[in-house]
């Protein structure tokens, strides 16, 4: 029996028998969806009702426990960080990227991963690829073949029927969007099955205690595709970042309920497969036989480790009435700040230049510690006078000049020193209390002092 269907408006929530191409109440275009009445799924696991029937019980939160949850190592160390330490049972992950970045590859690597780790049962479902086509993968990966099984399955009922009768404790859904209800009249990757399917997936994973992966495909502007209810649904959301013509992935968790955000996890993408990079800064350096005008090394933070990155900026005169402002791996409004703080307080006027402002490596760059490099790799580019190979640069500048503190300054030393350089430009504020060996660490409090410490 078909279940019953409505269409809701996703700007007012007004509710429609058929679909319209026009909100009949706020008058909004195209803003009405799928939605379903009521859901008779026709799935086997009868068994875990109880968990929705049982008497809803009320406590203190004092009287919870609150011990550590258990992780399952997958046995790739970049991946564990990325997700907290490992995998928890139960947990639901949803990871986002572009066309052939490496999303099956990594998930592939990981079930096999898994299997020689702790032996535990796994399935991976593709409604993508054959099952010839990922055997092709997994050999060509060199992968132990007799320990992956796989579904090639797009019908959701069936999915979860399968699921329950192999007892699987990871499953990987390739992708969500390809996944369809029958429930519903609409058409795999609609608003409606997208969210239906992921929440009826996310239930099982729930009830049976299994570890859930979701595919999710990227929209052209790099957000994940569907509703957004769909990261809010999820306990975890991770994106893979950089050109896929580059070599190096980056894994980023933008949401993780059972960890810290903005982790980062770095990979190599090769014949064999994506391997981890021990040493992340090492990709994100030059490292110039000379010193090279608007060239400057920064210590950013993502998650909880400390990164080398190298700053590029090229200021150019421009030949247009508005001149270009374009920052890859930064925020361009912030660019725009720097700017003009740089002519108040400096004296410094960008308003004849193209300003284009780069970060090695394709990383992304969202905190403020970026704000002193920037201006300083601006300025040695429009003067054309180098920045010394050996000194790093941290600290957020405010409107009025000031340079401010971030956080971890000592832990961002330390890490400089890992790599050899022996100079610091770092806020007045981050000072450390005792010196740091192998390093001279110089302080600024305003940006009226930057040019005059570095000599441009």
């Amino acid at each position: 029996m078909r279940a019953k269907t409505r269409f809701q408006c996703n700007e007012c929530g007004a509710e429609t028998p058929k679909w319209v191409g026009q909100c009949p109440e706020c008058m909004a275009w195209n803003t009405l969806h799928e939605v379903m009445v009521e859901s008779k799924a026709v799935t086997n696991i009868s068994r875990f009702r109880e968990h929705l029937t049982g008497p809803a019980n009320v406590c203190s939160l004092d009287v919870v426990d609150i011990t550590e949850i258990p992780r399952q190592e997958t046995g790739i160390s970049e991946l564990d960080r990325v997700m907290g330490g490992g995998i928890v049972n139960g947990s639901v992950t949803l990871i986002g990227g572009d066309p052939g970045i490496g999303k099956s590859t990594l998930l592939l690597q990981t079930l096999s991963s898994l299997d020689k780790q702790s032996g535990l049962s796994s399935l991976y479902v593709t409604g993508e690829e054959s099952a010839q086509q990922v055997g092709l993968r997994g050999k060509r990966l060199g992968l132990s073949l007799d320990s992956l099984r796989i579904l090639t399955e797009n019908h959701l009922e069936r999915i979860i029927n399968v699921a329950s009768k192999e007892q699987a404790k990871v499953i990987v859904i390739d992708s969500i969007q390809t996944v369809y209800s029958e429930q519903l009249q609409s058409a795999p990757g609609a608003v409606a099955q997208v969210r239906e399917c992921a929440a009826q997936l996310v239930r099982y994973a729930k009830q049976t205690n299994t570890a859930l992966f979701l595919v999710g495909h990227v929209t052209k502007e790099g957000a994940l595709a569907g509703p957004r209810v769909l990261e809010h649904m999820v306990d975890t959301v991770l994106y893979f970042e950089g050109d896929s013509t580059s070599r190096y992935r980056i894994v980023r968790a933008v949401k993780n309920r059972y960890g810290a955000v903005n982790e980062l996890g770095i990979f190599a993408m090769t014949d064999k497969g994506l391997r981890q990079v021990s040493n992340p800064s090492a990709i994100f350096l030059s490292r110039h036989d000379e010193p090279v005008s608007g060239s400057v090394i920064m210590v950013t933070r993502e998650g909880s480790r400390p990164m080398l990155v190298e700053v590029q900026a090229l200021v150019d005169e421009s030949h247009l009435s508005n001149p270009r402002r374009v920052a890859l791996g930064l925020e361009q409004n912030r660019l725009a700040m720097l700017l003009a703080v740089l002519h108040r307080h400096v004296g410094i006027s960008m308003s004849s230049q193209d300003v284009f402002i780069n970060v090695v490596g394709g990383v992304r760059i969202g905190e403020t510690a970026a704000d002193l490099p920037l201006l300083l790799a601006i300025v040695s580019s429009y003067q054309n006078k180098p920045i010394a190979n050996d000194l790093v640069l941290f600290g957020e500048v405010g409107l009025s000049g000031e340079i401010r503190p971030v956080q971890n300054g000592v832990e961002r030393l330390n890490e400089a020193v890992k790599h050899g350089f022996k100079k610091a430009l770092i806020p007045k504020a981050n000072k450390p209390k005792e010196s740091i060996p192998g390093i001279e660490v110089q302080t600024v409090a305003h940006v009226s002092q930057v040019l005059e410490k570095v000599g441009v």
